[in-house]
């Protein structure tokens, strides 16, 4: 089966981490990869590898950027990555084994989070379809994310993918604090009926960064992990305060411009 499949990746500047992710698809024929307009080296470094098909478009979300992916490929599966998502050999090796005529239309995959190269015991990634037929999926915006959405069975490979993104700190704090916004909407505009328990939580600002630092350290055992597990837990707590900082301002915003109607 892995003769069909084509890998998707999405690039905004990823030079510190595309290599590695391409270095582990050497088994493909065609690697389509949909860039943002990197301003750094990341251009060059996906130029080196021959079966990579660049193609260029302004980023306006994830979900925009995927589907336009999925139109430059031919394929019938895809395989969808992000750019700090390096394939181990285990999960290479379960991919090479699947059967081209099976009734799955997808596959999801757990993840390892690592910090500057050590997987970690647990992490909040949750599995997510990477591994899907082409004719049966759509992308939608989740939040500052983003989800595919595919018709049909779908089954859980056993293997792992590590999220290993070795951008500096600086760029992180940038990107939470875009998708912080994001997700502010979401959480103002979705009814708290439909907002799941953990977004629910986050929506009460004070409680959210010390649930997820005790969840981090304790429950997924993060304090076994040294200081790298430490870091982790200390990134996840900054991206809630991110958020509940950004939920204060706009609802201070939303109230003064309430006082100014009326």
């Amino acid at each position: 089966m892995i003769e069909e499949i084509t890998p998707l990746i999405l690039t905004y500047s990823e030079a510190p981490n595309i290599a590695r992710t391409l270095q582990k698809l050497n088994w493909a024929t065609a690697i389509v990869v949909i860039d943002s307009y990197s301003t750094d080296a990341t251009l060059e470094i996906l130029g080196s590898y021959p079966q990579v098909q660049i193609f260029q478009r302004k980023f306006d979300s994830f979900a925009g950027q995927c589907n336009y992916g999925l139109t430059k490929i031919s394929s019938q599966w895809v395989l969808s990555l992000d750019a700090d998502y390096i394939l181990t050999d285990e999960l290479i090796r379960e991919i090479q084994a699947l059967q081209v005529d099976s009734d799955v239309n997808s596959y999801s995959v757990r993840f390892k989070y690592c910090v500057f190269g050590k997987p970690l015991r647990g992490t909040l990634l949750p599995p997510r379809k990477v591994l899907y037929k082409r004719e049966k999926a759509i992308y939608q915006n989740d939040g500052h994310a983003h989800r595919v959405w595919v018709d049909g069975k779908s089954a859980m490979l056993s293997a792992y993918i590590h999220h290993d993104d070795q951008k500096p700190l600086s760029r992180w704090l940038w990107a939470q604090d875009r998708y912080m916004v994001i997700e502010v909407n979401k959480l103002l505009e979705t009814p708290i009926q439909e907002l799941s328990w953990s977004d629910r939580i986050r929506k009460q600002k004070i409680l959210a960064p010390f649930i997820i630092l005790f969840y981090c350290l304790i429950l997924k055992g993060g304090i076994l992990d040294g200081w790298e597990g430490w870091y982790y837990a200390f990134q996840r707590v900054l991206a809630e305060i991110l958020l509940a900082t950004r939920l204060i301002e706009a609802e201070k915003l939303s109230l003064r411009t309430h006082h100014k109607m009326n």
